[in-house]
């Protein structure tokens, strides 16, 4: 029992040095120094520049919402990927396909093999009646 303890508090200060060594605490002079770049609470604060800052954050922005538009049309590629893919596993006609669907801005593409002429129009039927396609390249081929 006492083994046991004596290892949980060895470990437990093991993990707070390692923590405070991560976080910049470092031991100076037989004192504690805090990391650098620490905020004082005395002392003024320097003057800021109010129409760069503006500028700045229009600039970053403007990226933000680049970056956001793009992967909202990600997300909307996966989704729609996701519902075709859903649609024929679900469907009890179509089985032992080897079946790949891709979609990009709406266009839908599916490619691999089916074993017969049915499973393909079936196929093709579930991706062109998902709402979000707009159209269908169908690369399907039937063994």
């Amino acid at each position: 029992m006492f083994r046991a303890l004596f290892r949980l508090v060895v470990v437990l200060v093991i993990l707070v040095a390692i923590a405070a060594f991560f976080l910049g605490y470092r031991v100076r002079d037989g004192r504690v120094v805090g990391p650098p770049g620490a905020v004082a609470t005395t002392g003024k604060l320097p003057e800021v520049d109010a129409t760069k800052a503006r500028e700045t954050g229009a600039t970053i922005g403007e990226k933000v919402a680049t970056g956001a538009n793009a992967a909202q049309r990600g997300l909307a590629n996966v989704s729609l990927t996701g519902k075709i893919r859903a649609k024929i596993a679900l469907d009890d006609t179509i089985k032992d396909a080897d079946l790949n669907v891709d979609s990009a801005e709406g266009v839908v593409t599916l490619t691999g093999t089916v074993r017969t002429e049915a499973q393909h129009s079936r196929i093709v039927q579930l991706a062109k009646e998902t709402a979000g396609v707009t159209s269908v390249v169908d690369r399907v081929r039937v063994r």
